[in-house]
């Protein structure tokens, strides 16, 4: 238990009333009206704040987008490196030349591209995006299927210059392979028919002037596309045979100088109508 600490006053009144034994009446009296009432300590309460009022509890709550979703589309050119999507959570899961960030973030792996698909032997509700490295590849890979090499290279098939003569069933035939000529020796491989779609796609572009797709270049932008370039697409009309106005410059200072008076002369014409309007107005309230 608490007591409260005697004053100075108090310890000097006893001392003398211990000196002074012929008066003990008085000093008792006295000590007596400079003791406390209560001999309990008194209590302090204290109130502790229920919400943080300065720091970082009462910030901002409405802070910046994350970014979130996909960064790049089906069947659209990835090198290593770039970010297929982000997400919180496993929404996404990594399929085939892809790797999965600490962060659930799916990057490739490898060179080509992005294919958003399903595997029903694993987990039919499960959603996974991997790498291809020919465009008309389909995912998930059929069991039992031959691997693909990841050097960023697929198979082409071969145009062949079947020589004239012929003389047995190893005679050396020229090919071209991408215009390097190869001595082999060999059965000529049967190539594919291109498809109707190819077909009508080459004649489409054939007819607009534009260069088929085997002679479409890689563009290193921002999304690595096979298109043409500025240069060609700006020689598509004339490679069409269609005939383009030629551009004229003009003087374009005598153009500003022109459009010029045209506003002063409108803004005077305007000026005048409202003055001939006024007048209107006060012949007739003279009437």
């Amino acid at each position: 238990m608490l007591l409260p600490r005697p004053s100075a006053l108090a310890c000097a009144l006893s001392t003398l009333s211990l000196a002074h034994s012929s008066r003990p009446v008085i000093l008792d009296a006295a000590c007596a009206r400079l003791r406390p009432v209560s001999s309990s300590p008194t209590t302090i309460s204290i109130r502790h704040a229920s919400h943080g009022t300065a720091g970082r509890a009462n910030g901002p709550k409405n802070g910046p987008g994350k970014r979130l979703g996909a960064k790049k589309t089906g069947d659209e050119y990835v090198i290593p490196g770039n970010i297929i999507f982000r997400q919180r959570g496993t929404l996404w899961h990594p399929g085939e030349n892809v790797g999965l960030g600490r962060d659930h973030t799916i990057f490739a792996l490898e060179a080509g591209y992005v294919k958003y698909y399903r595997n029903p032997r694993v987990d039919p509700k499960k959603r996974y995006i991997g790498v291809v490295f020919d465009k008309t590849q389909t995912l998930p890979t059929p069991l039992n299927a031959a691997r693909r090499r990841r050097l960023n290279m697929v198979a082409a098939p071969r145009k062949d210059v079947i020589a004239e003569n012929i003389g047995d069933a190893e005679a050396e035939i020229e090919v071209e392979v991408e215009d390097i000529p190869i001595q082999t020796t060999g059965q000529i491989p049967v190539t594919a028919a291109p498809s109707k779609a190819a077909l009508k796609e080459l004649k489409r572009r054939t007819a607009s002037g534009l260069l088929p797709p085997s002679a479409l270049a890689m563009m290193p932008g921002n999304h690595y596309s096979y298109r043409e370039s500025n240069y060609s697409l700006g020689r598509a009309a004339e490679r069409a045979g269609v005939d383009v106005k030629q551009f004229e410059r003009g003087d374009r200072f005598l153009a500003w100088r022109k459009k010029g008076v045209r506003k002063a002369r409108n803004a005077e014409r305007r000026s005048l109508g409202k003055k001939k309007g006024s007048q209107r107005a006060g012949k007739r309230v003279q009437a």
